[in-house]
Order: C-alpha cells, then structure tokens, then sequence
C-alpha cells in the first residue's frame, strides 16, 4: 500500500459493540487515502477481537495493536497510534464517536493550501439519550470562516477553549519533529497536549466545516461514565490541577503572559464553578482536598483577574480560598440558580456587598462587590429569594415538621409586613396535581424570616403514582400585598425517615415517599417501593409489568404513552402538515402574523396588521407567540384577532389554510408554503454582517443542505426592501429574484418617519405618554443604549452606575439589551437608568430618544431617519468584523456620528451631545438616504393597497406568487 495520506488512530477500550461504526466513519472518507489504525488499551470485553476481525476485513486501510496492560487513560494508546501511523498527517478518534464524512478532505485540502502544520475544525456534541438527539456546536464562534494564525495568541479564545485532540488534524513528522506525546498517568491529557500542539505550530488553519461528531450519554449509571466525568473523585480536580500547572510553566517559558491571563480567567470562570456546583453533596474529606487544592493554585493568579469574573464566580473563589463554608454554601446555591438573592447583603457607603465577613481588608470588599449584579433594585415580587431548610423531624410515617429561614435582603420585608403563605407540593411532571400545606408560624429576625410547616405527606398527598415520580417543595409567602415564591435548599442536612404513600393507581406501584435533594440543590420527594409492595426497590406492578406475563399489558401502555409523544413530536407535525393540513382548502382573508420568531408583537407586521385594522378591512388575523404564553404586548384575543403558540397544532393548521403569510424573520424552514399562499417577508433590518449565503457556515454546508436553505427562502414571494443596499446585500445574499423585490420601504418606520415630519413642523419634541409610562420627566434627555447580541459575551459593557454618576442630573439612560444579557438597574438610579429591554417594541423607544447609542444593530438604519446624533459604541469592531461573520462595509468610515471604543470616549461623546455638539448633520443626512431612500412614511399603507384594498367591506385579495 502506498502512504497514506491520513491515519486515524482510533482508541478503544470496552467498546466492542461502537468500534465498528467509528472505523466504518474512516472508511466511508471521500479522501479515499485514509487508513484506521486500531489502538486497543487492553479491553477485557472482547474489543481487540472486533479490531483484528475489521483489520481482517479490510486489509491495508485498518490495522490493529494492543497495549499490553490497560494504561487507565486515553494518552498511551494515542502515542501507540502516533508510533505505527503511516500517513503524512495524523487524527485522533475516539470508539464512541464519528468523524464527518468530509472530514479528512477538507482538513488535509486546508492544511496543503495554507502550510499548515495544524488543522482545526468543528466538532459538534450530539446528545444521543434525548429524544431529539440535541445537537450543540463546540465553540462555534471559532469556526465562523477559514482562518489562517501565524501564533495561537493571535486568537486566545482557540487556545482557551478549544482544547479537544480529536477535531485537528496534525502533520505527522510535525508531532515526531516536536516530540509531541500524551502525558501519562494524568487525566485531561487533551489539555496539555493541546497547548503544547498549539505553541508549537508555526502556522494553524482553522475551517468552517463540521469535521468530528462528539456522542454524548448524559443519563447514564457512575461506572458507565467517563473517567473525566467522575467529579467526586477527587483525583479528577487533583489531575486538573496538575495539568494546569504544566501548561503555566509552558506558558511561562513561551514568555505567552497574555494567554496565561485568558486561561486563568476561563479556570474561574469555568473549571471552578464546574466542580463547585455539586461540592455540597460531598464529604467532609472531599471538600477540604479540593479547599486546599483550590486555594494553592488560586494564589497564583493575579487579583486583576478575578475583576474579569463574573460576581458569583469572583465570590464563590474567594470564600473557597477563605474556606467561608457558612458564606460558600448559599454563593454556591446562587451559582446553581442564578436567579435567586442568597443572602441577606450590606451595604456600605452606597456599595452592595455578598456578606458582612472579609470587609476589613480592601481584597475582601473588592471580591465580595456585588453592586452590579443588581439585588438592590429588585423589588419581592421580582426576587428569588433562598429559603433554607434548617430542621427536619418527622412525625411517624405519615407526617414532617420542616423549619427554615428565608433571607431578607437589605430589609426588603418590613419588620411590621403582614407575613403569610403555604408549603406547597407539586408533580415536577407539568399540568399534574399540586398540593399545599399552611405556614404554622413566621417570624421576622431582621436578616432573615424564619418558619414552620407540618407536611402531613401520607394523609393529604395523592399521586397517581406511575408519571408523578418526582415531588417538589416551594414556599409561597405573601408579604402585605406582594407574593414570592421559592424552593427549599438543602444544605448537607440529613433528611431521615421515609412516609407512607397512597398512590391513587394503588400501592402495587409504590409505597412509599422518600426525602431526596434534587440537582439544584432543593428539596424534593420521591416516590418508591421499599415497603411490603417493593421488590428489588421496585413495587409489584412495575416488576408485573416486567415479566412475560406483564409484557400485554407493558405494550398496550407504551402504546398509549408513545401516542401522546407522537401527538407533539415535530417530526410527526411536520408530516401532518404536508399531508393532511396543507390539502385542505385555503381560508380566504385568513392572514397569520408573526414578529421575531413568535416574540414579540412589533415591527413591519404590526404596522401592517394595524393598518388593516384602521382601515376596517375584512380579514381573520392571526397572531403567532412563542412559549406557553403571549408576551407583554400581544393583542388581547377575540374576534378580531386569534392568539397561536408557535409549533402548536392550531399554528400549524392556520399556516396550511391562510391565504397569507406575514412576518420578519422567517416561518419554521421545515414547513412547505403551498402556492395558493401569498407570503411577504418584511425582513428586521437592513445589513451591516454578512448574511446567507454570504456567510462562510452557508456556504460551506453540503450541497443537499444548501438546497433545503435555499428552498426555505424560495418560501418568500414578496421581500421588503428600504434601500438599494437591502437589494445589493440581502437580496443577493439570499439568491432571490427582481420580481420579488418590494420597494416601498419598512412600515416600522412609517411612525419614525412621521415623527420627524410632525417635529419639523411644529418646531419641539413632543414626548408622549410613553415617557410618563416609563416615569421619565419629559424635560430631561434621553438617551438609549441597543447593542446587538453577541454569542460571546453576556455581561453588558455600559456601567449604570457610572452613567448616572455623571449624567444623573438631568439625562435618563434606557436600556435595551438582548435577554441574554440583561440589565440590573438599582432601585436608587430609578429615573436615571431605566430598563426597557422587555418593552415590546423598539419603535416608540426610537422616537421618544434624544440619542442613540449602539454598535452594530440595524436600528442605526432606522434611527437614522430621525435626524439625531448617534453614538457607536463598538469596543469590539476588529473582532466583529473579522474573525466573526465579516461586514458589508467598514463602520468606521461609514458611521455617521463618533466611533468610540472606550467607556470614556462614550461618555465624553455623550457629553458632546447634551450640549449640543452635532459635527456629524451633513454625514448623517447622508447615511439616511443611503439606508432608507423608500422610507418615505406609507410602506404600510403601500402594502395594504397592493395586496388587500383601500376600504372596509372589500375582498382580501392578492398577487399570486
């Protein structure tokens, strides 16, 4: 056999029954150069024989080696394989995964274009125990586009993040040249070898393409799990550490102190809290190893760094190194719920801080600094707040006294409040019973409120006993007026004894409840047999159910049960759809609205719907919402106007039957539009980023995706456009006709347009009731802060408090971040700061501003047709625009108002703009003709006229496509 051009080294170790499909994803390679190299690191199931038996199948493409004593890690059998590799490049492959079947070609295609000694690509992690076998890219924002790095520190995040063996693709005389080998003996070997591979390469490809398939079993028993997966060994975090370490020292004497300050902020930001979320549950010895492991390597990161962290992150690091056990705990239930208010806080000199301890020091109020976060704003009704369980005594087999202690941020609860509330019991399964139990007593303690509840379990709880498995406790107190709601935490407290139980499917099923502490660290019940109905810990009728005898009555029940799935699967959905739905006639003047995936109600739609219902035009409107209810903002339903949950059945039968389709975003690709339907796309921006097609991810899909991408668009008979940019950008980008092509602008933007016309006539700014809505003085000025999302980065970079400390006197700042990135605004900056990041729509937020601030998002489009300053914030540009999805045209040269990359260079622009400093009129005139040449104040009126009449009475009717 001639060299190959590949060898896969793929490792096993009791896994006969997946090798041979991992080995079968190398043989299926369209490079057909590619050769298996079986490594077995001495199985005792049978394993070698399989590799031997494909070795015998497929001679000269798989050979097959056995490590003479099992070397407990995955290391040695890879430096086995890099040793009888024949190809000129090298991958690793692991038996219970798949490489992609163009893996091969296109890491080896890169690597002879690009010299490189390195090849990386995307690895996509495919949860295979859930029903729809979930699929997650692994740090997809690294493989947006092909990129070439002359020194990993060009890109910190690769070398941080990505610290997988399996998705590169080595050159072997590269490995052999730097000597580069597993580790031995140490678990996370893929870390070190990673950042040795990394720091040695001269150059590295990364590519946008899917090149390794990760399967991974969550649900699974202890001994079936992966040796990197057992946390409560305590080798597993003493390894960690170690691995650590020797990529510090490499690190070190690379001189790369910039990457080592990257991988101590992703040590904080990850490792730790990883390990920390289940450090309750374990003993005593456990959790002092892993302090003193903690805290030794903890001291050599620098202070500065812990500022980077998140406030959880930074707290529950710093009473680890304290060893703060009584502070640690609720840090650590707020790490597993963020959501929650764990303590009761100080404040000290107008500064919020976690707990009362370490503030004698200056390192101490600089870890324990939680102002920002925001607890302080929050009202009861908007807080969480940790209840802990601090008594347990049960009454017999029937009964349970519970005491606890809820915390009282700040004196949020009044000592004089009203205090009352019950104990309540629910299904964890949705839309089963609930049961409640009164609240003995409360009492107020300051910091904290404490209570009693008797749960008479046995007595009041009546579970059907076969899908109602799991209970789990809140409390719902009620302070005068306002109502919250809580779990009960457990913290390391022996829950004894166990409770009779009388399901309601009879006691063959179970018996008995038993305490437990869910994964969030709560209390919970669960039903079991243990008493005269169990058997093997089973009741009667599930171990019935089991035997021959039972197996009738076992199908006749999965049958049911598999109905009901069937009933909601999407698969299922769709294929109803397509068969049945869409063969039903269309429904003539049925027209289904739909704003931003079903999350809002705004935007082009709503100006459409509202002018057809100002017209008082004939029509059935439907309206799309996603989750289990409508969001703030929907129209109340009537008869004027139907509500549907995305992906519900009546969604679905009203997309089959409506005569139109409306929307923003885009309908579900996987729903065919029938011809007789008419759909116009109103689109939710013009373009800044790439996007379709012109984004690598698209292009680099294979070709059977591309076609379903592109049969999705095809979906659109009418598109919205505002600018010949739209048509240069989007239109192109999506490969869509002339004849589809609308020019008649945004109907968002007719109220802007109208705004500013109403402004230029009269000669002042009229506020309107939003801001009284908003309680903002109409004398003050406004200025609102929209950036885009961004995958990366969660935490706003605009502090509040720093605004309101300089501009507070006579400016209010709204708000409007992505959900993911929320803004907590302190109840004493009410009227400086406020939040509208859930108002419904952006529109009136754009015509109440007095300035924009924002980076990339669109709404510079629109805002733009105002005439007022903007400001673009873009901290990041270099970043957005290059190694994410790249730009259609340079910011910086385009940007029609100061182009500022520094919290003080924004405030110092905001500055300007207070005082009426405009250089940037003429520029921005420009830029408003350049993206809204047809925003001229009647695209919806337009769109209405073309598609259903000008006057009530008339018969909706309107181009076919």
């Amino acid at each position: 056999m001639s060299t190959p051009d590949v060898s896969v080294i793929v490792i096993v170790y009791n896994d006969a029954e997946r090798l041979p499909r991992a080995v079968q994803s190398v043989l299926d390679q369209t490079l057909h150069s590619v050769e298996a190299v079986i490594v077995d690191d001495c199985s005792t199931d049978g394993s070698f024989e399989v590799a031997q038996r494909l070795a015998a199948q497929h001679p000269g493409r798989v050979r097959a080696f056995q490590l003479p004593e099992n070397s407990k890690g995955c290391g040695e059998p890879r430096n086995r394989g890099i040793v009888e590799a024949l190809g000129t490049y090298v991958m690793y492959l692991d038996s219970d995964d798949e490489l992609e079947l163009n893996a091969c070609r296109n890491m080896v295609e890169a690597a002879e274009a690009t010299g490189a000694e390195l090849v990386s690509g995307l690895s996509t992690q495919i949860y295979i125990d859930t029903r729809t076998q979930r699929e997650q890219p692994w740090y997809r924002w690294l493989y947006q586009r092909h990129q070439v790095l002359e020194n990993v520190a060009e890109l910190p995040d690769l070398f941080v993040f990505d610290t997988l063996s399996t998705n590169m693709c080595y050159r072997r005389d590269f490995l052999l040249d730097s000597k580069l080998t597993f580790v031995k003996g140490l678990l996370y070997e893929d870390l070190l070898y990673s950042a040795q591979a990394y720091l040695a390469a001269d150059r590295i490809a990364l590519i946008p393409n899917q090149v390794y398939k990760w399967y991974i079993r969550q649900n699974v028993a202890k001994s079936e799990k992966s040796i990197t997966n057992r946390r409560d060994e305590i080798r597993n975090f003493s390894d960690r550490i170690e691995i650590h370490r020797r990529i510090d020292a490499l690190l070190a004497e690379k001189g790369q102190t910039k990457l080592r300050r990257h991988k101590d902020l992703k040590f904080l930001k990850h490792d730790v809290p990883l390990y920390l979320r289940e450090f309750p549950q374990h003993s005593a010895e456990w959790q002092r190893q892993f302090a003193e492991l903690t805290r030794d390597y903890l001291a050599t990161i620098p202070l500065d760094v812990f500022d980077e962290c998140q406030p959880v992150q930074r707290v529950c690091a710093y009473l680890l190194i304290k060893e703060d056990w009584a502070n640690l705990l609720p840090a650590i239930d707020w790490l597993r719920n963020p959501r929650k208010t764990p303590m009761p806080l100080v404040e000290r000199n107008g500064r919020i801080y976690f707990c009362a301890d370490h503030l004698d020091d200056e390192t101490g109020r600089r870890m324990l600094d939680v102002t920002d976060v925001g607890f302080q704003a929050r009202n009861l009704s908007e807080s969480v707040l940790r209840s802990q369980l601090t008594g347990w005594e049960p009454l017999g087999a029937d009964a349970v006294k519970i005491t606890g202690r809820t915390v009282n941020p700040l004196g949020l609860v009044q000592a004089e409040a009203k205090l009352s509330g019950r104990m309540e019991v629910k299904a964890r399964r949705k839309g089963l019973q609930t049961f409640s139990f009164p609240i003995t007593s409360f009492t107020h303690r300051g910091d904290h409120v404490e209570w009693e509840c008797t749960l008479d379990i046995s007595k009041t709880l009546r579970p059907l006993g076969l899908v109602d498995t799991i209970w789990d406790v809140w409390l719902n107190m009620s302070v005068d007026k306002q109502r919250t709601r809580q779990p009960l935490s457990v913290d390391q407290l022996d829950l004894d004894g166990d409770f009779a139980a009388r399901p309601r499917l009879t006691r063959l099923l179970a018996d008995r409840l038993e305490p437990e502490v869910s994964k969030p660290g709560h209390l919970a019940f669960q039903l079991s047999a243990v008493g005269t109905a169990a058997r093997k810990g089973r009741g009667l009728l599930f171990d019935l159910m089991s035997s021959p005898a039972g197996a009738p009555l076992k199908r006749s029940a999965k049958r049911v049960l598999q109905a009901r799935r069937d009933l909601n699967d999407q698969p299922n959905k769709i294929r109803w759809y397509h068969r049945a739905m869409t063969r039903m006639p269309v429904k003539k003047g049925l027209v289904v609205f739909e704003s931003h995936l079903g999350k809002q109600y705004s935007d082009s739609p709503r100006a459409i719907y509202e002018e057809m219902r100002r017209r008082g035009l004939k029509f059935h409107a439907v309206w799309s919402y996603e989750g289990k209810k409508p969001a703030k903002g929907f129209p109340g339903a009537g008869k004027d106007v139907e509500l549907v949950e995305r992906w519900s059945w009546p969604y679905l039968y009203a997309l089959a039957r409506a005569e139109y389709w409306i929307d923003n975003q885009g309908f579900p690709l996987a729903l065919r539009k029938r011809p007789e339907t008419t759909y116009v796309q109103t689109w939710h921006g013009s373009a800044l980023k790439r996007m379709g097609f012109d984004m690598a991810e698209y292009r680099m899909q294979p070709r059977h995706k591309q076609d379903e991408y592109q049969r999705a668009l095809d979906r659109f008979d009418h598109f919205v456009v505002r600018t010949e940019h739209d048509v240069d950008t989007l239109v192109r980008a999506y490969r869509l006709p002339e004849s589809k092509v609308l020019r008649v602008g945004y109907p968002r933007n007719d109220a802007l347009v109208a705004t500013r016309r109403a402004e230029l006539s009269s000669g002042k700014r009229e506020r309107g009731p939003l801001a009284a809505e908003l309680g903002i003085d109409p004398d003050r000025t406004i200025v609102l802060y929209a950036p885009t999302f961004r995958e990366k980065a969660p935490e706003l970079v605009l502090d509040p408090v720093a605004f309101a400390e300089r501009f507070g006197e006579d400016t209010t700042l709204l708000v409007r971040s992505h959900y993911m990135q929320r803004l907590a605004v302190p109840r004493t900056l009410k009227g400086k700061v406020v939040d509208v990041t859930d108002y419904p729509d952006i529109t009136p937020l754009l015509g109440l501003a007095d300035a924009l601030v924002t980076d990339y998002s669109s709404v510079m489009f629109d805002y733009a047709l105002l005439d007022r300053p903007m400001v673009f914030y873009a901290y990041d540009y270099e970043e957005y625009a290059g190694a994410a999805r790249g730009t259609y045209f340079d910011l910086r040269e385009a940007a029609p108002g100061p182009f500022v990359e520094t919290q003080d260079q924004l405030f110092d622009a905001i500055d300007a703009v207070r005082k009426g400093t405009d250089e940037f009129a003429e520029k921005r005139g420009a830029f408003a003709t350049r993206f809204g040449e047809y925003d001229e104040g009647r695209a919806a009126a337009q769109i209405v006229d073309r598609f259903f009449g000008p006057a009530a009475g008339t018969q909706a009717k309107g181009e076919q496509a």
